[in-house]
């Protein structure tokens, strides 16, 4: 139902999400994201979490990054961290479970609902305690996989579990709109790889960059 006095906040796990709607098959488009959840009352804040390898010449999820802090959404970031496993080998650690429960716990007074978007069953606790507050809690995940992809105390806890597939024609994006690919940078120019023969009228046309959003 859509009503003015229902006070909302999103919470979007990046990386949980992100990775749920390719198990699904799909890409979110994040506009469409943020559409549907004003339609259905007052959105305060959408906030999105994800981590950083600060070290990347170029990261894949900068340009998303950049985009959502410029539409609407609250971008939280943070560097990811390495460290050598016990059987010697390197990992990447990049939670942001902590910041995400404290910006929970900060606005619970302040909404009605809060959609949290993950699976993830270590927030099964921070669902509690702004349930303790009144709050609403509605998690966005799947059992649509196999396995599924939300952890079960975290769907018990929630007042309302939404899979993930079934907002796929309000939150999907069209697959169309996705850019063509980019050429390898270690590729040498077209025009080098071709013959020293002279080409035909036409043949010299200037080759184009094909940049992607992610």
């Amino acid at each position: 139902m859509i009503s003015s006095s229902n006070r909302i906040a999103l919470f979007i796990d990046g990386a949980n999400l992100h990775a749920t709607a390719k198990t699904l098959g799909f890409d979110i488009d994040y506009k469409r994201l943020l559409r549907e959840f004003q339609s259905r009352g007052i959105l305060l804040r959408a906030f999105y979490y994800t981590a950083i390898i600060e070290d990347q010449e170029f990261s894949s999820i900068r340009p998303l990054i950049d985009w959502l802090d410029y539409n609407g959404y609250t971008v939280v970031t943070k560097a990811t961290k390495e460290f050598i496993d016990p059987s010697g080998r390197r990992k990447v650690k990049g939670n942001m479970d902590i910041e995400l429960a404290v910006d929970a716990m900060e606005i619970a007074e302040h909404v009605d609902q809060i959609v949290l978007f993950s699976g993830d069953g270590d927030f099964r606790s921070l669902v509690e305690a702004v349930q303790r507050r009144g709050v609403r809690v509605t998690v966005v995940s799947t059992i649509s996989s196999h396995p599924p992809l939300i952890a079960d105390e975290l769907r018990r806890q929630a007042d309302v579990f939404t899979d993930l597939v079934e907002l796929q024609s309000k939150l999907g994006r069209d697959p169309s709109e996705r850019p063509a690919p980019r050429e390898p940078r270690h590729h040498a120019p077209q025009f080098l790889q071709r013959p020293t023969k002279t080409p035909p009228r036409g043949d010299d046309d200037d080759d184009r960059d094909n940049s992607d959003d992610r």
